[in-house]
């Protein structure tokens, strides 16, 4: 029961992750630089902060959690290190979606993330003993149904007129989107292999469903500074400081930047909430990062299709769109049956 419910809560965070979007398209009139960034500090600061406050035993304060980084200087490092890699890899990430569209951009883009991240985590931080059989089918399966959706991604591609791609996607461009896709995937990958070397950075009190909450705020610390860098040059380079000054916009562009903020951090707050739950599956664990990436994957071709990217498609790309969710789906769960 208790895996059930560690996956139940790992798909609720995928949702709100694959959901995070949807807000953004509600902001008026800023520069995708400024968005970006304000939605950014929501995102990777200010809830990565509130939910490693959660993982602070009673009695302690904030103090104790940068005295807990402090105490170990190397992990603490090189978790940051990995998180400004992945900070690269969030930037591509954003342009893989304004190509590809949210269904196709974040199925490539996580499906490398995915398997890459589950692989290479173990193999830097040297637990090479946790990639076991069923975790390695795992992942074959899911980039089996990631390949799938790219199939259908193709497809529509091939099938639609260049009208009907602009209709969908304003910037549609399939071969510019599939390099950084893969590109924003490998990257993304960081954001586990960092996770990994955190591991050891969590209060011996706290419970095990907040224990990576302290590892993931320095994670996305990292990948704050990176994109911060960057968003601030193109507001230098294309003269949009002048976005951060229409107060009258601010109001609502806050609060929908605040929200895709939220959402999007609820993916590692579930994967932290669901892991405590997976304990008795050593399988699971290590498998949770596919788990999650997965399931990001199938819910943001849902949104794909509430969002009409995939308007005016035959029934056979849809097919494949289908066949290569429902893969998905199953990889998620395959590697405890095995």
């Amino acid at each position: 029961m208790s895996i059930f419910i560690g996956l139940l809560i790992i798909m609720v965070g995928a949702f709100c992750q694959s959901s995070s979007y949807v807000p953004i398209n509600k902001i008026k009139y800023w520069s995708w630089e400024s968005y970006w960034i304000v939605q950014g500090v929501f995102a990777w600061l200010v809830f990565p902060l509130l939910g490693a406050m959660l993982a602070i035993p009673e009695g302690k304060g904030v103090g104790d959690l940068f005295a807990l980084y402090a105490a170990s200087p190397r992990d603490t490092l090189l978790t940051m290190l990995f998180g400004a890699l992945w900070g690269v890899g969030g930037l591509t990430f954003g342009l893989s979606m304004r190509y590809l569209g949210v269904a196709l951009g974040q199925s490539l883009a996580l499906g490398t993330c995915a398997g890459l991240g589950t692989i290479l985590t173990p193999v830097f931080t040297g637990n090479t003993g946790d990639l076991t059989m069923p975790v390695i089918v795992g992942v074959v399966v899911t980039l089996v149904g990631i390949g799938i959706i790219g199939l259908a991604g193709h497809m529509k591609s091939q099938s639609l007129s260049e009208e009907e791609k602009k209709e969908a996607i304003k910037d549609f461009n399939f071969s510019k989107g599939i390099a950084v896709a893969l590109l924003a995937g490998f990257m993304s990958a960081c954001f586990s292999i960092g996770l990994g070397f955190g591991s050891e950075l969590k209060f011996a009190e706290t419970a095990p469903i907040y224990s990576t909450l302290p590892a993931t705020l320095l994670v996305t610390l990292g990948g704050l500074v990176v994109n911060a860098v960057y968003c601030f040059y193109q507001n230098g380079k294309n003269k949009t400081w002048g976005d951060y000054k229409q107060g009258e916009l601010w109001p609502g562009n806050l609060m929908f930047c605040a929200l895709a903020g939220v959402l999007w951090y609820s993916q590692f707050f579930g994967l932290s909430l669901g892991k405590g739950f997976l304990e008795s599956s050593p399988v699971l664990l290590t498998f949770s990062w596919c788990i999650l990436m997965a399931l990001n994957v199938t819910f943001s071709n849902v949104w794909g299709i509430i969002l009409k990217e995939w308007k005016g498609c035959n029934g056979k790309t849809i097919a494949v769109l289908v066949v290569g969710l429902a893969v998905l789906i199953v990889s998620s769960f395959l590697p405890q049956l095995l």
